[in-house]
């Protein structure tokens, strides 16, 4: 592997070398320099497109080319004749520099090649050929070798630093927009332009009087053939691990017409490819945003979810999954266009993990703790969403959405401690939930828009657990004070819960545009919402009976019935206005906040009025250069759990009673962020500095009885602080990107713990190194370098620990038929005393395909080569400091065969 690499970078290198710099300068003809303007070289020996360049703000272009070789130029620009001069390239570099003249037709000399990337006006368009060598299968591939793009770990797409949005094909949304679903599951074959939609506005009538710049959207455009047909691909394969059998079926099958498209995605398989996680469940937000996220006032309905294990990288010592999906959108007549989906997924997962738990204020008498989990996890998740959009003229346009979600989740865990012994655990939930969506937009004439937008959410949570405690003599004191019959073998605990939610969140937006430069925004809007929680602790006999315990502290309050209302009433008022290179928009909210809640017959109320201020300010020092700040300040409301008195099982060993006199928290939020994105070197900057400060803040009391917690919340005096900056160089040298990352957090917060107050403060060091190759013809590698330092101080305790990670991937395309990939990485997670565990990871594939156009593909896929069977990572709570071993799954080859349509 080391030759491989060092291999690799010689080609590189030598390939660097082996070019000379052509660049100069293209103006029209009157000496005025052109921006963005199209220069392209054709090998005259070849008739392949070797370079490309576009021109930066002073017209100035440069291409790199072979020496000693013959070149077609083609010079570009909308409005003007195109030029064309043949050179010849020696060993020196050459300066040239280029005139256009104005012309009318636009078809006196015929382009052979597309250029690469295109301009016009606010959107990027890269031809998706131009790119591509031959080892590309799914969208994300191909996005990741366009300059400026990247795509993420998780799926997600950033382009020049910020995330898109929205994804489309053929400016038909696909599911949704959600870009992971995208970039894993589109074929490459199937893409012919790929359009970034910067300034992006999700309403068009909106869009002079929204702040949409740093919103963006990519339409990927499908290639000829790839309309009124189906296409798209389905795989199936097997493999053999140890005794179990393999198995994988992938179908993806599309089809898109100008009135309608239908998207069909599933997947099937025992060998841990995860097409949808919960996370990507929980974060899949439909399409709904709050109406009022921009008014300042942040309500939590909380999270009921069971607590689950996460998986580490989609990584777990045995998972089976069943995914299927399908989108569909319909245009019956161009006002109206009809659209939805629904997504179901089913997941078993087998978890292993150690850790190793170290906790804050050792003076306390807190033990330090090791543990050992053996978890099985069942998920069954689902979501449907329709939706219709009506616009009869371009002054209207309504809206419908509705989308419902039904899970059902378990959770059986096996858990021994070290102070506390064996714990069987159960967890489990039905939970459902409605959101409506309504939004009218209406524009009375160019001076005068006005906006109404409604989402109402439905949403019932029942989330059960139970514990069996195997040493009763270790959770004694615990079960004495919560009332527990102590004449039993084990003691068997069980909650029940149910948590209703029901809030509408509404407002009206008038928008008055006083000129081409400025314009005023007044905001009406209201959010109005109702939840009610129950709660029951009980006890199961050794006889079957349930037995009701009465608790020896929290006033013996073991049950909750809380019924808790909140009510926002609220008017903003902005200025926008644009001089120069400055737009500066300014703003206040006011709100009148009601809250109560009542339980065990008492009512607690609070009323009262809230100034809310806000600022942006935007420096656009060029077409893609901006410097941004952004100031906010918010009010936070708790859910009704924290406000519930009655005792709550958070865990066995974490014991939870509310406050219903909880007061707001108040917070204060600024950003600075820089974006630079240059075509003329292919250069991408994006750097972002942010602060916040929480006034007020809900935290915890705790008190420890062995590592048995009792917590309840208050408003803490001492105010919580967090700041971060990070940052993002990347460019293109020649057929070589490289990019730096960095990022520091820093966070700062107390912890009450026994009556005793200290100081938690956490910093978070993260930065990555990384060199691409981007050839045509050879392979190509891909070198990282990902450092980690994790520093935390927490009261009388402090722990430091590094993780390391050297990578590389490399695929080549070898005689235009075989496709190798491989990729490796090298862990190493170590403290101050030196390294705790290290660990490899290596992949591989195989794939036949006769030529480009065939129908069938062979390949042979394997995964953890190096049969590594546990990682480890570490976390912070505001108690502990955590060190964990996590078990993966073992090797697994596949055999697939590919058949695409």
């Amino acid at each position: 592997m080391k030759r491989l690499l060092l291999a690799m970078l010689l080609l590189a290198t030598s390939y660097s070398f082996a070019q000379i710099k052509v660049e100069g300068v293209v103006k029209d003809s009157i000496g005025t320099p052109l921006e963005l303007a199209n220069v392209i070289a054709i090998n005259q020996e070849s008739n392949t497109l070797e370079s490309f360049g576009t021109t930066n703000d002073k017209g100035r272009f440069k291409l790199n080319l072979k020496a000693n070789s013959k070149y077609k130029i083609q010079v570009s620009y909308i409005g003007m004749k195109t030029h064309e001069e043949i050179i010849s390239t020696q060993e020196a570099d050459i300066t040239k520099d280029f005139s256009l003249q104005m012309d009318n037709t636009l078809d006196e000399v015929e382009l052979v090649y597309e250029m690469p990337v295109t301009v016009k006006g606010d959107t990027l368009i890269y031809n998706a050929d131009s790119f591509k060598n031959g080892t590309e299968r799914k969208l994300e591939d191909v996005l990741k070798k366009l300059p400026g793009v990247e795509v993420t770990d998780d799926g997600e797409i950033e382009v020049e630093g910020k995330k898109v949005s929205k994804v489309m094909v053929d400016g038909k949304d696909f599911f949704d927009g959600d870009s992971k679903l995208a970039t894993k599951n589109i074929p490459s074959n199937a893409v012919d332009k790929v359009q970034v939609l910067k300034n992006y506005a999700e309403v068009g009538q909106l869009k002079g009087v929204t702040d949409n710049q740093d919103n963006i959207a990519i339409n990927i455009k499908l290639k000829e053939g790839k309309e009124n047909f189906w296409f798209g691909h389905v795989t199936g394969g097997s493999g053999v691990a140890n005794e179990d059998g393999l198995y994988v079926v992938q179908p993806k099958l599309f089809y898109y017409s100008p009135k309608y498209s239908i998207n069909l995605i599933g997947d099937l398989n025992n060998i841990g490819e995860v097409a949808f996680t919960r996370r990507d469940y929980f974060n899949f937000t439909g399409g709904f945003r709050m109406p009022s996220r921009q008014s300042g006032t942040n309500i939590d309905l909380g999270n009921n979810n069971l607590g689950f294990l996460a998986l580490q990288n989609n990584r777990a010592k045995a998972i089976s999954t069943k995914f299927g999906a399908a989108n569909f959108s319909y245009s019956p007549k161009k006002s109206l266009d009809l659209s939805g989906f629904a997504i179901f997924s089913n997941s078993k997962t087998e978890l292993q993990e150690n850790n190793f738990v170290q906790y804050t204020n050792p003076e306390l008498g807190i033990p330090d703790e090791l543990t050992q989990s053996n978890t099985m996890q069942r998920s069954d998740l689902g979501m449907l969403k329709l939706s219709a959009k009506y616009k009869p003229n371009v002054n209207n346009q309504l809206d419908y959405d509705i989308v419902g979600r039904m899970s059902k989740e378990s959770q059986d865990q096996l858990f021994n401690s070290s102070v506390i012994g064996n714990t069987n655990q159960y967890e489990e939930t039905s939970p459902y939930s409605i959101n409506q969506n309504l939004n009218y937009y209406y524009t009375l004439n160019e001076k005068n828009i006005f906006a109404l937008e409604v989402q109402h959410l439905i949403q019932d949570e029942d989330p059960f657990y139970n514990a069996v405690l195997e040493d009763k003599e270790n959770y004694e004191n615990t079960a004495n004070a919560l009332g527990m019959n102590a004449d039993q073998l084990v003691y068997d605990i069980g909650q029940d819960k149910r948590i209703k939610s029901n809030q509408m969140d509404a407002k009206l937006d008038y928008w008055n545009v006083l000129s081409q430069r400025s314009d005023i925004n007044f905001t009406f809007g209201t959010i109005l919402s109702n939840q009610k929680f129950d709660s029951e602790i009980f006890q199961v006999l050794d006889d079957g009976s349930v037995f009701d315990p009465t608790p020896t502290f929290n006033d013996g309050l073991d049950t909750n019935n809380t019924d808790y209302n909140f009510s926002d009433i609220y008017l903003g008022v902005h200025y926008r206005f644009k001089r120069g290179k400055f737009t500066v928009s300014p703003g206040f909210s006011t709100h009148a906040y009601s809250t109560k809640n009542v339980q065990y017959g008492d009512t607690y109320k609070d009323n009262f009025f809230r100034v809310l201020p806000d600022f942006n300010m935007r420096i656009q020092l060029k077409k893609s250069e901006n410097i941004n700040l952004n100031y906010r300040m918010q009010t936070q409301f708790t859910d009704v759990t924290n406000l519930a008195k009655g005792l709550v099982l958070n865990n066995y060993n974490a014991i939870f009673a509310g406050d219903e006199t909880l007061d707001n928290a108040v917070s204060h939020n600024v950003n600075l962020t820089y974006f630079s994105f240059n075509m003329f070197n292919y250069t991408n900057v994006f750097a972002m500095v942010s602060y916040s400060k929480r006034i007020d803040q809900i935290r915890s009391l705790s008190n420890f009885e062995s590592v048995i917690r009792t917590s309840s919340p208050f408003n803490s005096s001492f105010a919580d602080e967090t700041a971060s900056a990070n940052g993002r160089f990347q460019r293109r040298f020649g057929k070589l990107q490289a990019s730096v990352i960095g990022g520091l957090t820093y966070s700062k917060f107390a912890q009450f713990i026994q009556s005793q107050t200290s100081v938690n403060e956490n910093y978070t060091q993260n930065y990555k190194a990384e060199l691409r190759t981007n050839f045509r013809e050879a392979p190509n590698v891909e070198l990282s370098y990902a450092y980690t330092i994790q520093d935390s101080d927490q009261g009388d305790t402090r722990a430091k620990f590094y993780t390391s990670t050297p990578s590389v991937e490399f695929d080549a395309y070898i005689w235009k038929a075989i496709t190798f990939r491989t990729d490796f990485s090298y862990t190493n997670f170590s403290n101050e005393d030196g390294t705790i565990n290290d660990y490899k990871f290596w992949n591989a594939s195989l794939s036949y395909r006769k030529n480009q156009d065939a129908k069938l593909e062979y390949e042979l896929k394997a995964t953890n080569l190096l049969d590594t069977r546990a990682q480890n990572e570490s976390s912070t709570s505001d108690t502990s400091i955590r060190a964990s071993e996590y078990y993966i799954q073992p090797m697994y080859v596949t055999f697939r065969l590919i058949y695409t349509l």
